[in-house]
């Protein structure tokens, strides 16, 4: 199965933009799946329902609701033109954006139910030994979490790598900038006679996925043989 130079320049697009999404998604992630999971505060329902909130929004909302926000002509997105000189709307970096908020929840659950699983007492008896905050979130809850980061990682990567309609709504189709797997098959259905360039897109897709899914078992392996389970 050979790729034309645009086919393959959509498959390195769409691995870097998931892995930047992925990997700023995991961040933030794994920092409100402990906020929920340790804490009790005011309005903790209320910010947990609006981190899940791409869960169940149409793609193209949060496409636009982003564009609105980080678009040319959206608060922050001026805010941080005039004082960064960034811009993310139609750039490959907003394209990671638009993929790592349609795919945060799924990562955020993954992260916050590994959390919860480990077992606060010991935390506590850390915590009796003089551990601070940090201390016992890396030498305990972190390892023993670990492989829970891991399917939170991989499942947000192939959220990431499939994601449309936010990509295309805040970031564009555009070949070598923005078009990204889906949106390069999406492109390829609109031209008469370029189904067997669909079909390999398609393939690559699959092939992509399930090696995703085969390495995120070699990982959970490993995670759970270094946690002990």
């Amino acid at each position: 199965m050979l790729l034309t130079p645009e086919e393959g320049q959509a498959l390195l697009l769409s691995l870097r933009i998931a892995g930047w999404a992925t990997f700023w998604g995991m961040i933030a992630a794994t920092g409100f799946a402990w906020l929920l999971a340790r804490h009790r505060f005011p309005g903790r329902v209320l910010l947990d329902a609006l981190l899940h909130a791409p869960l169940i929004l149409p793609p193209v909302v949060i496409g636009f609701v982003l564009l609105m926000l980080f678009g040319a002509q959206g608060p922050i997105g001026q805010w941080l033109d005039a004082h960064w000189g960034v811009r993310l709307a139609f750039t490959p970096a907003g394209a990671a954006l638009a993929a790592g908020v349609s795919a945060f929840p799924l990562m955020l659950r993954a992260v916050r139910q590994a959390i919860e699983a480990v077992d606060p007492r010991l935390e506590e008896a850390a915590r009796s030994l003089g551990a601070g905050p940090w201390d016992r979130a890396v030498t305990i809850v972190l390892p023993l979490a670990l492989p829970g980061l891991v399917a939170g990682g991989v499942i947000g990567f192939a959220a990431a790598l499939g994601e449309f309609g936010a990509v295309i709504t805040f970031a564009a189709n555009i070949p070598g900038e923005t078009q990204t797997l889906p949106l390069a098959i999406y492109s390829a259905l609109q031209v008469p006679g370029e189904e067997g360039a669909a079909l390999r897109l398609s393939l690559l897709s699959f092939a992509a996925a399930l090696a995703g899914l085969l390495l995120s078992e070699v990982l959970l392996r490993h995670g759970r043989r270094r946690a002990g389970r």
